[in-house]
């Protein structure tokens, strides 16, 4: 097959709408429900992402993607441990996600992803139960997309805008530890454990909207602030969602009393406004009831700075060079120690500077990783 026609493009009226090679057959099979034009886009820059975190880390990789960003990405011992930790990086954002796993779905993740709302799912293989559980989802018609693992993509590709085709080699920059050698501050010690986080920062930021930034921590992507115009900006959004992440494993949090037959998204969002500064509108009488069996006491400010001082030995990657030492000074109040980033601001010293005040390591990798 070398061509496979879709409903409609990215909204219902742009038709019509196509997926095709110029030459050989396409690298996939549709094994249940019928793709969309996003899901499709998802899932590809998804596999992408998750084989080059199995390359770099030489562990089971999984990807949660949204809108052409990951939501969340990381690697375990085992797919299901990978896969756990990608969706629990922001699993409010995850709700309706396309999965992306690299190595064959077994039944243990396909158990796991069955009660939760996703778009779909892409993997090299299935076992047969693995496949039957999937299949079941969405009344059957759960988008299971089998990748070939071993397809290779021409060195170029291309998109058109407004009619004008634009061309360039593909993104082909192997990132490994070589690109953490050139550490410019005073602390030069980066452990193999920050290493690995830096490098799954770096792999998530290569198929992530620019610009973008990633926190990362024990082998998975934390917060990630993808597609904002500002440094600074990418800085503080994904600070925000690694310090959600913090907090979603406060004690007060994992001793909630929720009331039993609440589905996992509720839950989810239930937790995400628990430990904002909307509380209230969870914990006022009529509303509270719905969701708890007892009125929990609300995490005070506090409590929640006193917890978020706690984190420590966080990596953070950025796919292009920090212009201001304020994102330092923000990375900072995550528990940042280790950062890796191109470098070649005309600020480089004072970017340096920063990091030395908090006796953070720092590499230039030298390379971008602008994705759009």
């Amino acid at each position: 097959m070398t061509e496979l026609e879709l409903k409609y493009g990215c909204n219902p009226n742009q038709k019509p709408s196509r997926i095709f090679v110029e030459t050989g057959e396409l690298p996939i099979e549709i094994l249940s429900g019928k793709p969309g034009y996003i899901n499709f886009m998802d899932a590809l820059n998804g596999w992408q992402l998750v084989k080059e975190l199995r390359e770099a880390a030489g562990l089971p990789a999984a990807a949660s993607f949204k809108h052409v960003s990951p939501a969340g990405a990381a690697v375990g011992q085992t797919l299901l441990e990978a896969y756990t930790k990608a969706r629990g990086a922001d699993p409010v954002s995850s709700y309706g996600d396309f999965i992306c796993l690299s190595d064959i779905c077994d039944r243990d993740t396909a158990d796991y992803i069955k009660p939760y709302v996703s778009d779909g799912i892409i993997a090299p293989g299935y076992e047969p139960e693995a496949l039957e559980i999937l299949r079941s989802k969405r009344s059957g018609n759960y988008n299971v997309i089998k990748i070939d693992p071993g397809y290779m993509p021409k060195p170029s590709e291309r998109r058109d805008i407004y009619g004008i085709t634009f061309e360039q080699g593909r993104n082909e920059l192997q990132i490994n530890d070589a690109l953490l050698q050139n550490i410019v501050t005073a602390n030069k010690s980066i452990p193999d454990s920050a290493k690995t986080d830096l490098l799954i920062a770096l792999i998530t930021l290569k198929y992530t909207q620019s610009n973008s930034v990633a926190y990362a921590y024990k082998g998975q992507a934390i917060g990630i602030g993808a597609g904002q115009q500002s440094r600074i900006h990418c800085t503080r959004l994904a600070g925000n969602k690694a310090d959600i992440w913090w907090l979603r494993r406060h004690e007060k949090v994992l001793s909630l009393p929720f009331i039993s037959g609440l589905k996992p998204p509720e839950i989810d969002n239930a937790i995400d406004i628990y430990i904002s500064d909307e509380c209230d509108d969870l914990l006022c009488d009529g509303a509270w009831q719905k969701v708890f069996s007892v009125k929990p006491d609300a995490l005070m400010r506090e409590e929640k700075r006193a917890w978020l001082n706690m984190m420590d030995g966080i990596a953070l990657g950025s796919d292009a060079f920090f212009p201001f030492g304020d994102n330092i000074e923000r990375a900072r109040k995550s528990g940042v120690k280790y950062i890796a980033q191109p470098g070649g601001s005309v600020r480089d010293d004072n970017v340096i500077e920063a990091c030395d005040k908090y006796g953070m390591a720092m590499a230039f990798t030298g390379i971008r990783l602008f994705h759009h």
